[in-house]
């Protein structure tokens, strides 16, 4: 009997389609490699960037094929050349999951590494340090990106210490796959080092600071070698005088004459004026309000004026600051500040005036100081009137003191993120003092230093070290005001005690009063743990004491909640003293940058 035409089409048709059967791409699995190798296998591969799609039969099978020549691509900058490659697939309904067997087999090694500068380059002595550290060297795997990244480091260096025309004499790598083995050839030619030319402010739309301002900040010679260090260096101290909303310095090597290389630096003005408010909260001074005005620029010689109110439930201040660029010695200013401030805790009644004049610089990178006068009238009284249920105290009258004296501060700083640091180290040294009849009431010397290590464990791990001393030089610490003497106790301090509770102190009927110490000691130390990279916990202790002879050493203990805002982490903790069973739980909360 015949078969009809429309059923024979059909059948035809049903032959050509049927092997078309249409899956999922279930999971890809790479297995027998490490970390590294495996995510760059998963990176190159089709089938992980086609998991979860349904796709036919002969495409499926068209991407397995393929994955064993991925695979093997993908290992090359590792140095296995020569890997054995499984594919394997498993279907379970309509879901078909690979699974990728990789033995890398052994690797190819460095065989020969003839790396080298001509030219003038070659006397130079950071070049030569490149050099030595170029890897990989002779024996080692070949692996590209060892090999990528030094070629790059001493490209990137030859621009940087002058070499404009350095270009390459010779770049190849041939890899033996048979031996095992690769010969690297890689040669520069340096060609002349340039040197410093003339440079160019320019303020657009309008100028706003005098040129003679600005070119003081540029501290090398022109026709002094070129290093883009010394263009690195401008640019943090424009930076900080904080005049300009954008800083462009723009070297340019093609319009060099005799050697010296031309730089042109455009600079644009930030808004004049800055308002500032806000609400606070510290567990110290309670909630608060800030207010604050600056003008960036007051004229053409680049002065400046800020002021701030600090209105908090405990503590209030007004400050007022004037700031003169100082340039002669060390990037910094000269600064003319005064501030009014009225302080109520629960065991001081305290008020002072005081003016500050002072000039601060930058010694290098790492280090800054300044040097201060300090003029403080201060009043205070240990005693307050209500003993909590009502009953009135007589209260003690007001004593005041006047001082006149100078100040030293210094501060080292490496940190590898000052907001969020995992490697870093802190320190801060203080030295003030004064003279009895030479405008101070008194005699003192006063020593004090804090310290913070930083040291991060994986991607997710910190622990952080805190240590603070100080001791006072002297026979009359009753006539110290408050601001002058060392207190103990609270956030930054020791955690599960309250704000300045940890010191000398005196009781009456009313309750127990802290006085302040001549000595301070004080250590912290904290372990974090972030989940999510964003949110975390702590774990932390805090022991130290205030004291004029003998210590009494107290102990705190607590847990913290983290968060890495994009202001500076976040700190809630919670903290209990370890020596009196009865003390209350201590909450603080703090926001900010650590360094």
């Amino acid at each position: 009997m015949p078969i009809p035409l429309r059923a024979l089409a059909f059948l035809s048709l049903s032959i050509a389609v049927g092997p078309a059967w249409a899956a999922k791409v279930g999971t890809v699995t790479v297995v027998g490699l490490d970390d590294a190798m495996t995510t760059n296998v998963r990176e190159s591969l089709s089938l992980v960037d086609a998991e979860g799609e349904e796709m036919r039969g002969r495409r499926l099978g068209f991407l397995v094929r393929e994955a064993e020549d991925e695979t093997r691509t993908a290992l090359e900058p590792f140095g296995y050349y020569d890997p054995q490659i499984t594919v394997e697939r498993t279907r379970e309904g309509d879901t078909v999951s690979v699974t990728v067997t990789v033995v890398p087999g052994e690797p190819v090694r460095v065989r020969r590494n003839d790396v080298a500068i001509l030219g003038e380059g070659v006397e130079d002595r950071y070049l030569k340090e490149d050099l030595a550290k170029f890897k990989p060297a002779v024996g080692e795997v070949f692996d590209h990106r060892l090999y990528e990244t030094s070629k790059v480091r001493i490209t990137r260096r030859l621009a940087e210490r002058g070499y404009f025309d350095a270009d390459f004499v010779s770049r190849r790598v041939e890899v033996t796959r048979a031996e095992q083995a690769a010969d690297i050839d890689l040669v520069w030619e340096s060609g002349p080092r340039y040197d410093m030319g003339p440079i160019t402010f320019e303020q657009t739309p309008k100028a706003i600071i005098r040129p003679g301002i600005l070119e003081r900040l540029v501290y090398w010679d022109q026709g002094s070698y070129y290093h883009q260090g010394k263009l690195d260096r401008l640019r943090l101290s424009l930076a900080s005088l904080d005049y300009f909303s954008s800083i462009d310095i723009a070297p340019d090597p093609a319009e060099a004459v005799d050697g010296e290389v031309p730089v042109k630096v455009t600079l644009t003005p930030a808004k004049r004026s800055v308002y500032t408010a806000g609400l606070s909260y510290g567990t110290d001074n309670g909630f608060g309000i800030r207010l604050g005005f600056e003008r960036r620029y007051l004229n053409d010689r680049g002065h400046k004026l800020k002021t701030q109110i600090d209105w908090a439930e405990r503590k209030k201040a007004a400050t007022v600051q004037y700031r003169i660029p100082a340039f002669a010695w060390l990037d910094g200013w000269y600064t003319i500040s005064g501030q009014f401030a009225d302080e109520q805790t629960d065991y001081v009644d305290s008020r002072r005036i005081e003016f500050v004049g002072s000039r601060n610089g930058q010694i290098n990178r790492y280090w800054n100081a300044t040097a201060s006068v300090h003029f403080l009238r201060e009043r205070w009284r240990y005693d307050l009137a209500d003993d909590g249920g009502g009953a009135l105290a007589p209260l003690p009258e007001y004593e005041y003191g006047t001082f006149l004296y100078p100040s030293l501060r210094t501060s080292y700083i490496k940190a590898d993120d000052r907001i969020f640091p995992r490697n870093a180290i802190s320190i801060t040294a203080e030295v003030k003092g004064a003279v009895e009849g030479a405008g101070s009431d008194a005699t003192f010397g006063q020593l004090y230093g804090i310290g913070r290590w930083y040291r991060g464990f994986g991607d997710n791990d910190r622990l952080i070290v805190r240590g603070e001393a100080g001791h006072t030089y002297t026979d009359e610490v009753v006539a110290l005001p408050p601001s002058l003497r060392f207190y103990a106790g609270g956030d930054g301090s020791i955690r599960g005690y309250a704000y300045q509770e940890v010191g000398p102190s005196f009781e009456n009927d009313f309750g127990e009063y802290y006085t302040g110490a001549k000595n301070l000691v004080t250590g912290s130390v904290e372990y974090e743990h972030y989940f999510n990279g964003a949110w975390g916990a702590a774990v932390f202790v805090d022991s130290g004491s205030a004291f004029d002879d003998n210590p009494e050493w107290r102990t705190g203990v607590g847990i913290g909640l983290r968060w890495r805002s994009p202001v500076g982490p976040l700190r809630v903790d919670i903290a209990h003293g370890l020596d009196d069973p009865d003390s209350s739980y201590q909450f603080y909360l703090n926001i900010g940058a650590d360094l």
